[in-house]
């Protein structure tokens, strides 16, 4: 019997996620919130800009746990969670609050999920790009 393995997400891998996003939001003149969590929902890395507003740090977490439980960029879950819609009450199922804005995306390595980034404090769009430009870095 075979076992496939696939290494975790390390603080490493973590911190340079982070570092990836950051870089990208102030080449682009924007102040942001990053959270980086593993496979299992657990906060590995976080970085909050005193220039930020400060909702941004729970912003970006929130965005990063919705990615990683739904294994999908929150970008592409908006029209799902309207009124009716296929997830319109999932917030509520589950054991914290969802946030669906873009800005949050799961993490994959050998095409598993092993965590997700959150990006909050720009324009859902920019940090929707943040976050992506930082995942590709691991892959």
């Amino acid at each position: 019997m075979s076992t496939t393995s696939v290494a975790p997400l390390s603080i490493e891998d973590a911190e340079l996620l982070v570092a990836t996003a950051r870089r990208a939001a102030e080449a682009a003149g924007v102040t942001v919130s990053v959270t980086v969590l593993d496979a299992g929902g657990h906060l590995l890395a976080f970085r909050r800009d005193d220039r930020a507003v400060l909702i941004s740090g729970e912003t970006s977490t929130r965005k990063a746990y919705t990615a990683l439980q739904l294994n999908a960029p929150t970008a592409e879950l908006v029209d799902a969670v309207q009124p009716g819609a296929l997830f319109h009450t999932l917030p509520t199922a589950l054991d914290r609050p969802l946030l669906f804005i873009a800005g949050g995306v799961p993490v994959h390595r050998d095409g598993r999920l092993v965590g997700a980034i959150g990006v909050g404090g720009g324009a859902p769009e920019q940090d929707h790009g943040f976050a992506m430009e930082a995942a590709r870095t691991l892959v």
